[in-house]
């Protein structure tokens, strides 16, 4: 998933996802996350502690969020160990983006990190994405398919208070739409602290960055960022955030556009901003940026709902909603920053 920060890869179920999951096997006696999980390299029983183990087996439902409990209360449930159910120091745990995916677009600080993880613990096509040298200095390799955000997280913590040196991945950045944010309320919920586990953010380039450098410059001016999964937050609120942003100057970046179970999603966005937007307003696509699938349109928002039915739209896409300044210029988008009122050129 290069150009989604996500996150949210447990509604990844597009037409063109290509993760293998069938050859994955659960851990060994002694770990502690389930969810068709795998491990790579070696099999001691390092991963975990732990008496009680987790109990999440998936806890991340595809399909939508706990709408009776908290946010809060839902990862509490959830945490199937405590802290204290560790008898090591504990170790760290770095949570690290990858960028867009390809080994060229990951950040040398990220490289470094990963070079220096003694686990290293992702979404099964992350782990895919990793260079060869990085899997060859890593100890082990764990992985999860698609559900398995809540139990891949649980399971880096453990293994980091259990005294390793762990990384979860993602792609993009760990802050956009990603799990840095989880795991920092696992640990909470184990009662542990990011100080005692020594836990750390290495930035990646988020999807609409990567994406908008494949466009020209539509994101010169005021951005902000609308994912369209449903996954844990309800259509209802992201209809409504849409509403409210939609009228105003911004660039918007949409991330997870469409799967097989959301195309009510796509369409019900593109109805949206067709209330409040020029049909003729550019929008930059981008599918697959770094990969070898890699296809990049400017078309304009009145044809934008058709092309939802295209293999041109899935969850690798991302998709730059130019503002009521954005034009089109030598096929690139240019969102101007306001220098032409100030200066002469």
């Amino acid at each position: 998933m290069s150009t989604n920060d996500t996150t949210d890869d447990a509604d990844s179920t597009d037409r063109t996802d290509t993760s293998n999951t069938t050859g994955s096997t659960d851990l060994d006696a002694g770990s502690s996350s389930k969810c068709g999980a795998s491990t790579a390299g070696s099999t001691a029983d390092s991963a975990s502690t732990a008496d009680s183990g987790s109990t999440t087996d998936s806890a991340s439902k595809c399909g939508g969020s706990n709408g009776a409990a908290t946010k809060r209360e839902a990862t509490d449930e959830r945490v199937g160990s405590s802290a204290d159910d560790f008898a090591a120091d504990p170790g760290r745990l770095v949570a690290v983006g990858l960028g867009p995916g390809q080994p060229d677009g990951m950040t040398a600080r990220a490289r470094a990190a990963l070079s220096a993880a003694d686990h290293i613990v992702g979404y099964t096509t992350y782990i895919e994405l990793l260079p060869e040298d990085v899997v060859e200095s890593a100890e082990e390799l764990y992985d999860t398919p698609m559900c398995g955000e809540v139990s891949r997280t649980e399971e880096a913590i453990d293994r980091a208070l259990a005294g390793n040196d762990v990384a979860i991945i993602g792609s993009g950045d760990p802050n956009v739409y990603a799990l840095a944010g989880l795991a920092l309320e696992i640990l909470e919920s184990k009662g542990a602290t990011a100080e005692a586990v020594d836990f750390e953010v290495v930035p990646g380039v988020p999807a609409a960055q990567s994406c908008g450098a494949r466009l020209g410059a539509p994101l010169v001016n005021d951005t902000v960022s609308v994912s369209l999964s449903d996954h844990l937050t309800p259509m209802d609120e992201i209809e409504s955030r849409l509403h409210a942003v939609a009228p105003e100057g911004f660039t918007i970046a949409i991330y997870n556009p469409w799967s097989r179970k959301r195309r009510e999603n796509f369409e019900t966005c593109c109805d949206i901003l067709l209330e409040h937007r020029d049909p003729e307003t550019p929008v930059g696509i981008v599918h697959g940026a770094g990969r070898e699938d890699e296809r990049v349109e400017i078309v304009e928002l009145g044809e934008l709902e058709d092309l939802g039915e295209t293999d041109l739209i899935d969850m690798t896409t991302t998709i730059l909603v130019g503002n009521a300044e954005t034009y089109v210029w030598d096929d690139r988008m240019v969102t101007p920053r306001g220098y032409e009122s100030k200066y002469d050129y």
